[in-house]
């Protein structure tokens, strides 16, 4: 067999084996990786080229090697899930930065930070005063979670005793010009309520890049030529509307008729439906 040949065979088998390493140890060893999954992820990848271009070596060596790289982790990781004290040993723990407010200067010497690599990690998450921060930690991972003082926390609208509609996850109903049966039927939606929305706007489903409907039932597309604008979503200004309408059809209602009875009922339904209002309002203009 040519070397090349050899090579490219190798290569393969090695780019096969890692890919199924790491689906099986999971999404951690992708995302922020601790010690130690940084040394057997740096040791796995130096084997795997090692067997795609030795040629001398034994290639079965090579895998027997990738694999007790595996294993060991892989075990780790299960016995971690059992044992606190050994998840602490393996991974190691947190490490307070800043507590009420002060530097733990002794915290930053034990993990060998500076204050200029402290203030570099506060400006990385938007914050620029450590006299903003309550309480800083430094994650296993190496990345800093802050907790902001009360009064330098973002306002929300628990903060103002606005009540907020819940929110659901979006759906992709429509892609590359494809409609997407099943996040149709998760959202309760149909076909025919789609087709209805896309004649609204003036497109069809081929034109549509991606389109989303939310919980409400309000579809919002991109289509594929951008210069095309297209209409935002009505449904919930709509019907705040109409509310008010009915409110004021009542109050003009009220005022028309001589009749104390019928002024008296009128009434009362605009006191109800003004209450209505009053409630759905917030929700209907998130």
């Amino acid at each position: 067999m040519a070397e090349w040949m050899n090579i490219a065979l190798r290569s393969f088998a090695a780019v096969v084996i890692l890919f199924t390493i790491t689906r099986i140890l999971g999404k951690k060893q992708i995302s922020q990786l601790t010690f130690f999954e940084y040394m057997t992820g740096i040791a796995i990848g130096e084997l795997a080229g090692f067997i795609s271009t030795d040629l001398e070596a034994h290639f079965m060596h090579g895998v027997i090697a990738i694999m007790i790289w595996f294993l060991i982790p892989f075990l780790f990781e299960f016995l971690t899930l059992k044992s606190k004290r050994l998840r602490e040993w393996v991974e190691g723990k947190g490490t307070v930065m800043i507590k009420e407010g002060k530097i733990m200067e002794d915290n930053l010497k034990k993990e060998r930070y500076t204050a200029d690599e402290l203030l570099e990690q506060l400006r990385n998450k938007s914050v620029f005063s450590v006299a903003d921060v309550e309480f800083a930690i430094l994650e296993t991972s190496g990345d800093l979670s802050i907790l902001l003082k009360r009064e330098n926390q973002p306002l929300t609208p628990k903060h103002l005793g606005i009540k907020v509609a819940p929110e659901s996850e979006p759906q992709a109903v429509i892609i590359d010009g494809n409609i997407m049966d099943e996040p149709l039927a998760t959202a309760g939606l149909s076909r025919a309520w789609l087709q209805t929305e896309l004649e609204k706007i003036g497109v069809t489903e081929e034109n549509v890049f991606l389109g989303q409907a939310d919980s409400y039932g309000q579809l919002t597309v991109d289509l594929y030529d951008d210069v095309i604008k297209v209409p935002q979503p009505a449904v919930k200004p709509l019907l705040l509307a109409t509310l008010k309408k009915c409110e004021a059809d009542l109050a003009l209602f009220g005022l028309s008729t001589r009749q104390p009875e019928a002024k008296a009922m009128y009434e009362n339904s605009m006191r109800q439906m003004a209450e209505v209002i009053r409630q759905a309002e917030p929700l209907l203009k998130t």
